[in-house]
């Protein structure tokens, strides 16, 4: 019998940026405020995810996919561990301004960890909301670090106005931040390795400012200048009761964006993850149901995460819903 879907419940950070829009919103009733992030689809041990339905209830997602290993899929990315985490983020107030190492940094110089290349898909934005993204000219490692000694790093910052459905796609090395009033959906590698350039001088519940990280964060970042990042070009493609369009496709994961709309047909929308690769869907707006054909179902709603294994039986949507559909 092929493997079934299931409901995910998330973890929750409390970093010192976030608002209350993920509890307010999407009802995740996390007892954090502010509550700044949720890992939706996570193996991460700094915040893993649990089987919120079906016979592993209750179960971390690590340890699901430690006794079924076949449930990642056989293409070789997928191997031995989740290579992806998918997370909700509020931010309330600026992100730091960041960067993230690559693959080869992280093995070498944090014990072989993951790199973090990321993909973000705006939620939603107030009218002002930009975010940083690279350098606005080149500079050198030494030019930089005096910047931020003298805190003039500010000015040599590309921002970039956001609205709803803009999609970013962050590479490993790229000077970053989310600006505040931003709701965004992250779909990155499984790294939690964050490198802080500047933090707006802010202090935490502690009353002590949150360390930097600029030895290392210059030793990965793209200092040249960035070019503006353009929006990709996305073409909807349409069977009775569903549409889907790519967002972004890279070596580490591949995102569409799913509609579903089956209020006025009578076909279902079949939906599976083959044996290649699990399958993930975030629920970004709307709700409905999942039907199974052992007469099993699962109620979704906005902000819900479903686990599919590879080689998942096949279901039925029912609903009207948006979804990000995520593949290893």
């Amino acid at each position: 019998m092929r493997n079934k879907p299931f409901l995910l419940r998330p973890s929750g950070k409390d970093y010192i940026w976030g608002g209350r829009r993920l509890n307010d919103d999407f009802a995740k009733n996390i007892d954090m405020n502010p509550l700044a992030e949720t890992w939706e689809c996570s193996t991460h041990p700094d915040g893993p995810s649990y089987a919120a339905s079906g016979e592993y209830s209750g179960e971390s997602l690590t340890h699901i996919l430690h006794k079924h290993p076949e449930y990642l899929g056989s293409h070789p990315r997928t191997q031995g561990e989740l290579p992806i985490l998918i997370k909700f983020i509020d931010a309330k107030q600026n992100l730091s301004v960041q960067v993230h190492p690559d693959d080869e940094y992280a093995r070498q110089h944090e014990g072989g960890q993951l790199g973090k290349t990321e993909m973000w898909y705006v939620l939603d934005a107030k009218p002002d909301t930009q975010l940083v993204y690279g350098l606005n000219h080149t500079m050198t490692a030494d030019s930089l670090r005096r910047s931020i000694e003298q805190g003039t790093l500010e000015r040599h910052l590309q921002r970039v106005p956001i609205q709803p459905d803009d999609v970013f796609y962050i590479e490993a090395g790229t000077i970053h931040a989310i600006g505040a009033g931003a709701l965004v959906a992250e779909i990155q590698e499984n790294s939690n390795l964050t490198y802080r350039l500047y933090d707006y001088n802010r202090v935490d519940k502690t009353g002590k400012q949150r360390p930097l990280h600029i030895d290392k964060a210059l030793a990965v970042a793209n200092l040249n200048s960035a070019e503006q990042p353009r929006q990709p070009i996305r073409s909807l493609r349409y069977r009775q009761g569903c549409a889907t369009e790519l967002l972004c496709r890279c070596k580490y994961f591949e995102v569409n964006r799913m509609l579903i709309n089956t209020e006025r047909v009578k076909q279902l929308v079949e939906y599976r993850a083959d044996e290649n690769s699990f399958r993930v869907l975030l629920c970004t707006n709307g709700c409905g149901t999942i039907f199974m054909d052992d007469g099993e179902y699962i109620k979704f709603f906005r902000g819900d995460c479903i686990f599919f294994p590879a080689d998942s039986q096949t279901v039925y949507l029912h609903g009207k819903a948006q979804f990000l559909d995520v593949r290893g």
